[in-house]
């Protein structure tokens, strides 16, 4: 739409520039109304959102890119793990992430925040259960600091909220809405809070390093951050090998295409087969137990003691599993 010459950075750049930094993130859908805003002023014509093309985006992406480089930025892409919609999002290339919170966000704000992220990759993401989520009533729950005795990880070392004091319920509550807004968290319909397409870009080497074993070989216990076999980003929603004990995630919107392609339904790591899989990666790992539990017709206090009977069994077989890889 826009015949400006790419290789010249003018006033039309800047105002797309400064509009994606005003938000963080961008679709193209939502890009497209800024762009028509922008040709229209820039060329002196009506131009409607529906006369933006993806060329015209990608040419002004290009060129932001080109001009925030010197700056240790880029504007990254991601597919959503559930819509499929592409987020683009600026990303300091350099800097700790984590760190980067510290201009919005006081030292005990940014404690909880990685209490929360803890929970997420620690405590819900377990051999057995790769939840890789919190709900809304764990998250806030999280506000108050653990005592000393329980500052550790499993390996020992210090959690990684383990700094900071306890916040109020009402101050976790503002912390998280706050980061919906901004775009690092979002808040499933089932109240399940998880990272969002900009917090999985920006902090992909953070959580990469904090959550793997540095001196892993691939195993369930030493890897915690796993990509998907086909797109080759961070997984926390989708599915996993049927069989428990292989590395092999898939996200929901990758596995048609990804079979399709290898003629085959079966995992490539062990080969076990993949049809009606119910294995899943992120907060259906529990809303799906819940919902076959109502369907089975379950009372409240049979279900209740049901809940905790499994529980305990899963603790326990995790607990045996933690000492066969020691």
């Amino acid at each position: 739409m826009d015949e400006q010459d790419s290789s010249r950075y003018n006033n039309s750049n800047r105002a797309f520039l400064q509009a994606f930094l005003a938000r963080s993130t961008l679709t193209f859908d939502e890009a497209k109304p800024i762009l028509a805003a922008i040709f229209t002023a820039h060329e002196r014509r009506k131009v409607l959102p529906k006369d933006v093309t993806e060329v015209d985006f990608n040419k002004y992406i290009l060129a932001a890119n080109e001009a925030i480089s010197a700056f240790d930025l880029e504007i990254r892409s991601t597919e959503h793990q559930i819509s499929r919609k592409r987020t683009y999002a600026l990303v300091n290339s350099t800097d700790d992430p984590i760190t980067q919170l510290a201009t919005s966000y006081t030292a005990d704000e940014i404690s909880y925040v990685k209490r929360v992220l803890d929970a997420m990759f620690e405590t819900n993401n377990t051999p057995r259960k790769a939840i890789m989520a919190v709900s809304s009533t764990e998250a806030v729950r999280l506000a108050k600091a653990p005592s000393d005795s329980s500052r550790q990880t499993q390996n020992g070392s210090a959690t990684q909220g383990s700094n900071g004091q306890s916040l109020t319920m009402v101050q976790a509550e503002k912390t998280l809405k706050n980061l919906v807004a901004e775009g690092w968290l979002e808040l499933s319909d089932k109240s399940y809070y998880s990272l969002s397409p900009r917090a999985l870009m920006e902090l992909r080497g953070w959580l990469i390093d904090t959550y793997n074993d540095d001196d892993g070989d691939e195993d369930e216990g030493d890897v915690r951050i796993r990509t998907c076999m086909a797109c080759k980003e961070i997984i926390t929603v989708g599915q996993r090998c049927p069989n428990m004990a292989c590395a092999c995630r898939l996200h929901d919107i990758c596995i048609e295409k990804f079979f399709r392609i290898r003629k085959a339904t079966s995992c490539p790591l062990c080969q076990m087969d993949w049809t009606n899989n119910k294995n899943f990666v992120g907060e259906r790992v529990v809303t799906s137990m819940v919902a076959g539990k109502k369907r089975s017709g379950m009372g409240t206090s049979a279900k209740k003691n049901r809940s905790v009977a499994v529980e305990a069994t899963e603790e326990e077989e995790d607990q045996e599993g933690d000492v066969q890889e020691s």
